[in-house]
């Protein structure tokens, strides 16, 4: 099987599996590494607003189509994105080759959110890094600041 090769911003073809974890998400922060490539992220409009090692924040704008049957944000977008945030979070702190997935999730919802209410950040920092697993935790802000809902992650990671 062939490695998936992207092209950077640099134009020169990258195999993502050489990179670290940090490279690939800085490389897909600045348009390269796949940013255009069919992705969850893409899916609902994430935005990378910050990658450091260790921490990430992700933005996302609600559409009409996020809407619950209440006509308020589904509480599965603030999830998909804390797990998003939380996973990428421990994916800056893994070396090339290496990968990982969500064992565990748990989300705590503080308020709902309206569909036409403005952006959500996501910020998820990592707790532990370890050579099995990872934990991290996540904070989904609305675009006053207010907290929407908060979590934790366990990840496991293939060496």
């Amino acid at each position: 099987m062939q490695p998936c090769i992207v092209m950077t911003t640099t134009d020169a073809p990258t195999d993502p599996s050489a990179m670290s974890g940090l490279e690939l998400l800085r490389a897909w922060q600045a348009g390269g590494a796949g940013s255009d490539r069919p992705s969850i992220g893409r899916l609902l409009g994430m935005v990378p607003k910050k990658i450091d090692e260790g921490e990430v924040t992700f933005a996302v704008t609600p559409q009409p189509d996020f809407a619950n049957p209440l006509g308020t944000v589904h509480g599965g977008i603030c999830a998909t994105l804390l797990d998003s945030v939380m996973g990428c979070a421990v994916h800056t702190t893994l070396p090339a080759g290496v990968g990982y997935t969500t064992l565990e999730l748990k989300v705590n919802y503080i308020r709902s959110v309206a569909v036409d209410a403005g952006e959500l950040t996501g910020v998820g920092t990592v707790i532990h890094a370890g050579r099995t697993t990872a934990t991290a935790e996540g904070k989904v802000f609305s675009h006053d600041g207010k907290l929407v809902a908060h979590g934790t992650t366990t990840c496991i990671v293939f060496r």
